[in-house]
């Protein structure tokens, strides 16, 4: 008997420790259901507060907007192909100089009295005017042409340290190169004229490459100076004087602006001439060698994207282009009568017939 209650007493404690075992697994449970609900409302809050902020992006340039249309077309796609909705998750403002650097100062403070989150800049000069705009507000550089250290736009290319970042072109660099596969195309030339702007800190260092590369390919150069529009026509005709055989340009903003006017004008004295970028080519030019600067403004949505994410712009290093391309209009050849060797049509990139 006393065996039986003493077996029973056991067992209702043992009972009684499962049901507090049980309980407070059960509490546990229902406590780390509650957090984790907690923790996912809280979650689902900060999405829609992310959600529901429209950034607004300040798109500044020196050349007018129907000039920039596939630049802007290739920002744009970037950002989608990130997920960014126009009108949803970004607006964007644009301020284009129409080819008048003088205005960039005016159209940098605009965007800052609209209390942008941030400004694409396209160009050296535009990024200048940015930077003079405001120290604390990111910028992403489009495209530099030129070199964003020697320039004081950045500390380093691996480590800005300031409110700027993006890509740059190097177009300084190829400069020789273009001279080069000028004269490939071309091999009877003799005498080149360079179309640079003095004013451009860049033109320096791109005309002692162009003359480094003219000595070993025994060409001699012609300078043909251009500081505004209207000296375009008297420069061509000091070409023609001088017996030029082709043109290669130095690259500036003042030159993209107009760069319409240039193509006709080589055309008239027909002159074959290599250029920077695509965009001479497609307008009529002969044959360009560059950056592909829409490739640069698509990737400048991957910058915006890192920094509208809480990246700061002095950590994200700027990105040099690895790839060169070789365009040649084979209308413009035609129309000059010349042929081009199966060996540089091979090596292009793309050929426009």
């Amino acid at each position: 008997m006393m065996i039986a209650l003493k077996n029973d007493f056991v067992a209702r404690r043992s009972s009684e420790n499962k049901l507090k075992v049980s309980g407070g697994t059960i509490v546990k449970k229902l406590s780390l259901l509650m957090l984790g609900t907690l923790s996912l409302t809280s979650a689902h809050i900060a999405d829609a507060q992310q959600v529901g902020k429209v950034h607004r992006i300040g798109y500044l340039q020196t050349a007018s907007r129907e000039q920039q249309l596939h630049l802007v077309k290739a920002f744009k796609e970037g950002m989608q192909e990130l997920g960014y909705v126009e009108g949803r998750d970004i607006t964007l403002e644009y301020r284009f100089a129409e080819g008048k650097p003088g205005r960039l100062t005016d159209l940098a403070a605009e965007l800052i009295r609209l209390k942008v989150d941030l400004i694409v800049s396209g160009g050296t000069q535009a990024t200048r005017a940015a930077r003079k705009a405001t120290s604390t507000i990111p910028i992403v550089m489009g495209n530099s042409g030129s070199d964003p250290v020697a320039d004081g736009f950045v500390a380093s290319l691996a480590r800005p340290g300031g409110n700027i970042t993006g890509l740059t072109s190097i177009t300084t660099e190829l400069n020789g190169k273009r001279l080069e596969l000028l004269k490939e195309a071309i091999p009877m030339i003799s005498r080149v004229a360079i179309l640079l702007n003095p004013g451009n800190r860049r033109s320096g260092p791109s005309l002692k490459q162009i003359e480094a590369a003219s000595r070993a390919l025994g060409i001699s150069l012609l300078s043909l100076a251009i500081q505004s529009p209207n000296d375009f026509e008297s420069a061509f005709g000091v070409a023609a004087k001088g017996r030029a055989d082709a043109l290669i340009e130095i690259q500036d903003a003042l030159f993209n602006s107009h760069r319409k006017l240039i193509v006709d004008l080589a055309a008239k004295n027909r002159l074959p001439a290599i250029y920077d970028r695509i965009d001479f080519v497609e307008a009529g030019g002969l044959m360009s060698y560059g950056t592909n600067i829409s490739d640069l403004y698509r990737r400048a949505a991957i910058y915006v994207d890192k920094i509208l994410k809480g990246a700061k712009p002095g950590d994200l290093p700027v990105e040099q282009p690895t790839k060169f391309e070789l365009v040649v209009n084979m209308k413009t050849a035609k129309a000059l009568r010349l042929t081009i060797p199966q060996a540089v049509l091979l090596r292009a990139d793309e050929v426009i017939k």
